[in-house]
């Protein structure tokens, strides 16, 4: 079993509650999951259709992590895109499961990452906890069907987003369904809902009129949840209001992988015409934030923030939407 560590771009103040990696130097030979063939999957995504656009990308109020590299804020423009409206969710990924015979890396290295308060399993299925943040559990037999340990089943949460996937999976499964993970550049145009430099993807406050718009840590990390907005772990797609343009959780709930290298000066510079990202980088940029995200240690919720993990890696706060080919 690979045990979990913080990755290095997870390192330092406010990077805690972000998914772990694993602390591999390489994927066992068990883990060369194979490529999907692309079919004719009888799935439907509910795809939101947006105009091509120019905007401000990035942190315009300096609430950022330096070693993130949200800034400086730079002006992009991102061509015509098709984008889900929700993550994917179990019952999408299960049925690219059973159509397509695909391994994930968290089935084949036999453990992922759950929160310690989400845990189902029993001690034997324990195997570590990830270094520097005792709150990870490397759960033997938790993967996107286990999603709490071998005793959960994604049946039980079919609405709820897929989580222990990796990037490597999030590309499998695009290979197979004839879409692609979005650039960090769409998913931030797309986020920002049509708000012009706003904190949050509703505006400028986090509970508009007391009312909670993300699913996110409430109370003292990591030990008590007071659970104001309603949950726990992940919630269902479209529990909360959609954004301008109709997207869902884009805020909150599980991280986003897109299709981009992250390296923190790239902001500097950044093509201002759909950028693609870099060609190298330490892991594949994540964005969103998640259920775990707390602004007393862990601002990123707001849709400027961004972070990374290795492409083998996976937890039980990670997942993924979609771009239409």
């Amino acid at each position: 079993m690979i045990p979990l560590t913080l990755s290095d771009s997870s390192a330092g103040h406010g990077k805690s509650c972000c998914a772990p990696k694993r602390d591999s130097s390489g994927t066992p030979e068990a883990a060369q999951t194979h490529t999907p063939s692309t079919g004719s999957p009888k799935l439907t995504h509910e795809d939101i259709s947006l105009p091509g656009g120019t905007y401000t990308m990035g942190d315009t109020f300096g609430e950022g992590y330096p070693r993130d590299g949200e800034s400086p804020t730079h002006q992009v423009h991102v061509d015509s895109f098709a984008i889900d409206a929700t993550t994917v969710t179990n019952k999408m990924f299960a049925a690219f499961m059973a159509d397509s015979g695909y391994r994930t890396e968290a089935e084949a290295f036999g453990s992922s990452a759950v929160f310690h308060l989400l845990s189902t399993s029993t001690k034997d299925d324990i195997l570590g906890a990830a270094a520097g943040a005792p709150w990870w559990l490397n759960i033997r037999g938790a993967d996107w069907a286990h999603p709490t340990g071998p005793d959960s089943h994604w049946e039980a949460i079919p609405d709820h987003p897929v989580v222990h996937v990796s990037h490597t999976d999030a590309l499998a499964y695009c290979h197979w369904a004839g879409r692609r993970l979005p650039t960090e550049a769409e998913w931030e145009y797309a986020a920002r809902g049509g708000l012009e430099g706003m904190r949050y993807a509703w505006g400028n406050e986090l509970t508009p009129n007391g009312e909670h718009r993300c699913n996110i840590w409430q109370g003292s990390f990591p030990q008590k949840n007071t659970t104001d907005d309603g949950y726990l772990g992940t919630a269902p797609v479209k529990a909360f209001p959609p954004n301008g343009y109709g997207l869902y959780e884009v805020a909150g709930n599980v991280w986003e992988w897109c299709s981009d290298w992250f390296l923190p000066k790239y902001y500097r510079n950044s093509p201002t015409d759909n950028p693609r990202g870099p060609t190298i980088g330490a892991g594949r940029v994540m964005r969103g934030g998640s259920y775990l995200c707390h602004d007393s240690y862990c601002n990123r919720y707001r849709v400027a923030a961004r972070t990374s993990n290795t492409p083998e890696s996976s937890s039980g706060n990670c997942g993924f939407r979609t771009v239409a080919l």
